[in-house]
């Protein structure tokens, strides 16, 4: 593709008819013919890295201007040099599923896409989900390493799945992405809100910056197209106060959500392994069992729902879909059962909310004991880490603080910061022991919830990741029971 036709401003005229072979913001992955983006990250900036990039054949670079020195090779300049790299591989990648919808929010982004990929595929589309578990389409699992990845990589995928007979894409929307411009160049037909709670302050400094940033999501919702918003969340109203002055058609859903124009829910009666739902929707209620566990997947997989029936899907096709749902891997998975009769659940809450929101849907499935062994991440938001112990300590009945993610952080300090909101929970620093001991402890109608790495299967130490499932540990733990 000719670089003039990528940028609206900034190319050198001599150099607008130069072909470009392909495009990123990683040094390590440009080939011969590449575009370069010599963007400024949080630990470094990419014009250290322009010489690299050129050694690995880079015929032309994007930046602010920043360089420092000329680069050698054609230079676009922009002031906004993410967006204007967001739209350049918008253009260089235009095949994308015809209907995209994106959902942001602290909780259940990942839930939320997945379930509406199984709704949609129940009702015979070809589907597919982005995000924290990847790309999931009808062909297998693509690994894209971040919630949202650079635009190169989130439109190149968009592509490859539109090549496989895609038509239908929930892709979720981190708030890291949205203040990086990395969707830039979308438009959705629809995009979703679940919730606003304590998370990436590390990042973001503040929760109105945190706030704004995930406010972006409806700028790049098409004209006339739907915002969803969990009626339930706390920001709720921000959140459809920015939608209304976007111009966006507003769809509520949850508990509090109206009668009309909106999907409540009316009555949730939890099961040993599922939930009887009453929803009403277009002034008829319906009934649906959801075979799912807590409180917040009903949320999530009602957000799910109301995406499926603004994007074109009809109700009996939906709540037919709702009915298959299976639970998506490290969210409120059930791990299995002891012989003893306790329940094992791996889930990848990590913020003080969705511990809160983890703990309290876990209680009326357990009528025994809540058993929490959890962590938090090393290098981030430390302000959290009393908070959650404290809400361990509120909702669970034993607590075992154990290490998560420990990065370069000492673990026995970030334990210990945990503990001070827990003075009663039982230090346990090796995860893998903390599970086992867990798992020994279990009772007829426990619930042992293992939270904060979820999907992941590696923890973090030093710099190292070594490999590590809570899922695999937990069921060599079972097994072991006697």
């Amino acid at each position: 593709m000719k670089l003039g036709d990528m940028f609206a401003s900034g190319v050198p005229e001599d150099a607008r008819a130069l072909e470009i072979a392909g495009l990123s913001a990683d040094s390590r992955a440009v080939k011969p013919g590449y575009l370069f983006a010599a963007l400024q990250g949080v630990a470094a900036h990419g014009r250290d890295f322009v010489e690299k990039a050129k050694a690995n054949g880079a015929v032309a670079v994007v930046s602010a201007g920043d360089l420092g020195v000329e680069p050698g090779i054609v230079h676009v300049i922009d002031s906004n040099p993410r967006r204007a790299f967001a739209l350049a591989a918008s253009a260089f990648y235009p095949r994308r599923p015809g209907t995209i919808v994106a959902v942001t929010g602290t909780n259940g982004k990942s839930s939320t896409v997945d379930f509406l990929r199984q709704i949609w595929a129940h009702a015979g589309k070809r589907a597919a989900s982005l995000g924290t578990l990847g790309a999931i389409g009808p062909s297998g699992v693509i690994d894209l390493g971040h919630t949202t990845p650079d635009p190169a990589l989130v439109h190149a995928t968009l592509a490859a799945l539109a090549d496989d007979g895609v038509t239908h894409a929930a892709m979720e929307a981190s708030s890291h992405g949205l203040e990086q411009h990395r969707i830039d160049g979308l438009s959705f037909a629809a995009a979703a809100f679940t919730n606003l709670t304590q998370d990436h302050l590390d990042y973001h400094k503040d929760m109105a910056a945190y706030r704004d940033a995930k406010l972006k999501l409806w700028a790049l919702v098409k004209s006339g197209g739907v915002a969803v918003i969990n009626a339930d969340a706390a920001e709720g109203e921000a959140f459809e106060r920015g939608a209304k002055a976007r111009g966006l058609d507003v769809m509520l859903c949850g508990w509090r959500a109206p009668r009309q124009h909106a999907l409540k829910i009316v009555e949730i009666q939890p099961r040993p392994n599922a939930q009887s739902m009453t929803l009403l929707w277009d002034g008829k209620e319906v009934d649906v069992e959801l075979p799912l566990i807590g409180e917040f997947q009903a949320l999530n997989a009602v957000c799910a729902a109301t995406l499926a029936l603004v994007s074109g899907e009809t109700p009996e096709a939906v709540w037919a879909g709702m009915a298959k749902l299976r639970p998506v891997k490290g969210r409120m998975e059930h791990v299995g059962q002891s012989k003893s009769g306790g329940h094992v659940f791996v889930d990848y809450a990590h913020t003080p909310d969705g511990l809160d929101v983890l703990l309290r849907a876990a209680r009326p499935h357990a009528p025994g004991r809540i058993i929490c062994v959890f962590g938090c991440g090393g290098d981030r938001d430390s302000d959290k880490r009393p908070k959650m112990g404290a809400i361990a300590a509120r909702h669970a009945d034993v607590v075992i603080v154990t290490d998560d993610n420990p990065r370069g952080e000492d673990p026995a300090s970030i334990r210990a910061q945990i503990l001070k909101g827990a003075p009663n929970g039982q230090e346990v620093g090796d995860r893998a022991r903390a599970i086992r001991e867990a798992v020994s402890m279990l009772r007829a109608g426990d619930a042992l919830m293992i939270a904060g790495k979820g999907h992941e299967t590696g923890q973090i130490i030093k710099g190292v990741t070594h490999p590590f499932s809570d899922q695999d540990v937990a069921k060599a733990a079972l097994e072991a029971l006697v």
